[in-house]
């Protein structure tokens, strides 16, 4: 597994070692043992998977403390345009964000520490995501901030008139008026 770094230190891109031959391809998505020693010791309790279709916008979502998560993500059908926005007060990134394209071609994988609002948007015509949690969901320490806040200066890569968001990720607040829990 190659770890790339990226412009936000612990937000990284994994890329696994990929073995092709005539009857399709084999790699190890994940390994506690390497993840620890190369990322973070980190321990994972809940695998979450979704589908969903073309330009749908799922976030920028995140748990309050104490149920905050970390996520390592994937897509391992079609492709989606994945974002970490650092909501740390405090932080020398705070509001800054990274984005990678996860395709069920490339195999990457992101690893979204605790601190960062997490969301995605799908750019093919179908997309199965999948993501592992270090800590179970708490309904009522789910938080978010809009995803297309402007100022977070975010390219989705989608026309927002053929974006598809739900309510709830409509109403959540923009970056400057939220008032984060997280102190870097």
């Amino acid at each position: 597994m190659k770890v790339i770094e990226t412009s936000i230190p612990g937000v990284v891109v994994l890329e696994p070692r990929v073995f092709n031959d005539a009857r399709g391809y084999f790699f190890e998505s994940y390994s506690k043992r390497v993840f620890d020693a190369e990322v973070a010791p980190v321990d994972f309790v809940q695998d979450n998977e979704s589908m969903s279709t073309r330009g749908v916008m799922r976030g920028l979502h995140f748990q309050r403390p104490p149920h905050t998560q970390a996520k390592l993500v994937r897509c391992v059908r079609g492709a989606v345009l994945d974002v970490a926005v650092d909501i740390r007060k405090g932080s020398p990134t705070y509001g800054q964000h990274v984005a990678v394209e996860l395709t069920e071609q490339n195999h990457l994988q992101f690893f979204v520490p605790r601190g960062f609002a997490h969301g995605f948007a799908v750019l093919s015509d179908v997309a199965v995501f999948q993501y592992k949690c270090d800590n179970y969901y708490a309904p009522e320490a789910d938080g978010g901030i809009q995803l297309c806040d402007d100022t977070l200066g975010i390219d989705w890569r989608i026309d927002s008139a053929d974006a598809i968001l739900s309510d709830k990720d409509r109403r959540h607040p923009l970056l400057r008026d939220f008032d984060s829990p997280f102190v870097f």
